[in-house]
């Protein structure tokens, strides 16, 4: 597999999003940007805060429920403290609807103010949703607006084109379609990536992202990667990636004739059940650093 830090992405899909969104930023009255709350860091794009400039934004750490809900919670205040307001959101369960309302209508106040003075009390606010492929723009537009109303693929690049949406909370809501920036400047935020999703797979090596991903569950989340695949202590710490896929795939029985591991079935069922949450709540990144 190539490494993902090198992987170039198509520049012409960044610089349709780019001037999709600024051509909409005066449609705007606020910008919603998600990360996914398990790699906050590596699902922030980098190229967002150029394209908005100073237009308010409100940053929305979405899929809550497959993340340690600590660590969430510590990278909410670190961005309440050192960026911008954030909420804590997951689109299947509604949990943080009614913050990401009340916190929406706090940045706005002054224009709520200015449109209560003029008579018009009740004006439907507009946002903007961003953020990187298979973040969720469209979950979360469909729960704001209580329905299927954009499509929903658990795949990235779904999104190809802007789309407005009325909502139950009183804002419209502009969804832009999710791209990642030209190159990764870090190894391990394409790693991140990978792993959750957010590259397609068929342009990766799965069973590297796979191993990749299985070192990292050992690391920041070893009792519930040793639950999952029921690996005694002692039996995997000190294995290397490839060791540790291939115990996991022992644990779970997926032999081939003679006995060898299937590492292609091992690494799809590794990642589809940490992307699914069925190992656990787990975050990849704390807030350490500048984000």
């Amino acid at each position: 597999m190539p490494d993902i830090k090198q992987i170039q992405w198509f520049p012409g899909h960044m610089a349709k999003t780019r001037r999709l969104m600024k051509e909409s930023l005066p449609d705007v009255d606020i910008v919603l940007e998600l990360l996914d709350a398990r790699i906050p860091y590596s699902s922030k794009n980098p190229e967002i805060k150029k394209i908005i400039g100073d237009k308010p934004i409100v940053t929305i750490l979405n899929k809550a429920s497959l993340a340690d809900p600590k660590v969430t919670a510590d990278w909410c205040r670190w961005y309440r403290t050192n960026v911008n307001p954030c909420v804590t959101l997951d689109c299947l369960t509604g949990e943080g609807v009614t913050d990401l309302k009340n916190t929406v209508r706090e940045v706005l106040a002054d224009k709520i103010a200015r449109y209560c003075d003029r008579g018009m009390e009740g004006r439907r606010l507009k946002a903007m949703i961003v953020g990187i492929p298979n973040v969720g723009k469209s979950s979360l537009i469909n729960r704001l607006a209580g329905g299927k109303h954009a499509k929903v693929e658990n795949r990235p690049g779904v999104t190809l084109t802007k789309q407005w949406v009325s909502t139950d909370i009183g804002l419209s809501l502009l969804d832009m379609p999710g791209v990642l920036w030209p190159k990764f400047d870090e190894k391990r935020v394409g790693e991140n990536l990978a792993a959750t999703g957010a590259i397609r797979d068929q342009i990766l090596d799965v069973e590297e992202v796979a191993m990749i991903l299985a070192l990292r569950l050992a690391e920041v989340a070893p009792d519930l990667l040793a639950a999952r695949y029921r690996l005694a202590p002692g039996e995997y710490e000190d294995l290397d990636a490839y060791d540790l896929t291939e115990l996991i795939g022992k644990k779970r029985g997926f032999l081939m004739a003679g006995g060898a591991v299937n590492f292609r079935r091992t690494a799809e069922t590794l990642l589809d059940e940490f992307r699914s949450g069925k190992i656990g709540r787990i975050s990849l990144e704390k807030p350490k650093r500048a984000v």
